[in-house]
């Protein structure tokens, strides 16, 4: 099925001139765009603005400013649990990183990747006129969701704020849903609002994470950031934090507690390992073994496990 309001848009609005002003002592890139049916993307960071934001990034970066968690750290992330991700998280003080309610469409399929963020809002029409405006003295086309789809990288998952919208609020169909899959190398989708053609989706092999489905082109709404900080359910989604979905929901992780997080899920699969063999001699009763042994030698014997385990995943990380 063919999503009619997508139209594609050239490669020269990488390029868009921007007019900077200032709005809640954030600096902010107005653009503005096309007509009452199409979008209008209002703000966005620049590439100081998220060195800003996300100064504690411990890693590089890539070329749109937001962090890069390295490669390897997103493929040895698809072994975390959702217990491991809060357990970290919670002791760093991060207490609103943690979506769920969402339809999952694969859900054995683990999510993992950079976030790409994306913001809507609903189309207002005084607004609209300042965007057209805008988009004619500056010879520019409109922009639509296909604005950001085109800007996707390999690793990313799209994150869009769709405010929840249903009717009208399908920020891909099966068309662009496998764009999207091509672009990020499978990384992924989360949408706090719907999809659209979900038979079509269903038959491509990329996680995605959505409200409801639902027949309807987008409409009636404007695009009004791309790669700001936006809200999903109850997060505050940073460009380039690590995204990490299973069947239970999506966590979003700075990237400063990406390595802490992975180091420490090493030790909790190491622990939970050992105690799964120590119940399969029979020889013990649970609360011998869990969470922590009661014998100091079983104890001795479980820190000298652990340490040959975390000597054989570093080598193998070499």
């Amino acid at each position: 099925m063919t999503h009619t309001a997508e139209a594609k848009l050239p490669e020269t609005n990488l390029a868009i001139r921007v007019m900077r002003t200032a709005l809640l002592c954030v600096p902010l890139m107005l653009v503005f765009a096309a007509p009452p049916t199409s979008y209008a993307q209002l703000i966005n960071f620049s590439k100081q603005d998220l060195i800003d934001y996300t100064a504690q990034n411990p890693f590089d970066r890539l070329p749109d400013g937001r962090p890069k968690v390295p490669d390897d750290m997103i493929e040895r992330a698809r072994g975390l649990s959702a217990e491991e991700v809060w357990a970290v998280l919670q002791q760093k003080g991060f207490n609103n990183q943690y979506a769920d309610g969402f339809q999952v469409l694969h859900p054995g399929k683990t999510l993992v990747g950079r976030a790409f963020t994306v913001q809507f809002m609903p189309l207002r029409s005084d607004v609209d006129d300042v965007a057209k405006s805008k988009a004619k003295a500056l010879g520019m086309a409109r922009l639509t969701n296909q604005t950001a789809i085109d800007l996707l990288q390999p690793g990313d998952v799209l994150v869009v704020d769709m405010f929840g919208k249903k009717v009208n609020g399908t920020i891909v169909g099966d068309n662009l849903f496998y764009y999207v899959m091509k672009a990020t190398k499978s990384g992924g989708l989360v949408v706090d609002g719907s999809v659209r053609d979900l038979d079509g989706l269903s038959e491509i092999d990329m996680p995605a994470y959505f409200r409801s489905a639902d027949p309807t082109p987008i409409g009636n709404v404007m695009l009004t950031g791309i790669n700001i900080p936006i809200r999903i359910g109850g997060v505050t989604v940073m460009p380039g934090d690590l995204v990490v979905g299973d069947r239970e929901g999506v966590y979003f992780v700075p990237p400063q507690a990406v390595k802490d997080l992975l180091d420490r899920a090493d030790e909790i699969h190491i622990h939970d390992e050992w105690t799964k063999k120590k119940f399969d001699e029979g020889k013990y009763k649970s609360s011998e073994i869990y969470s922590t042994p009661t014998d100091p030698k079983l104890q001795q014997e479980y820190q000298e496990y652990l340490k040959k385990r975390l000597q054989e995943i570093e080598k193998k990380q070499q």
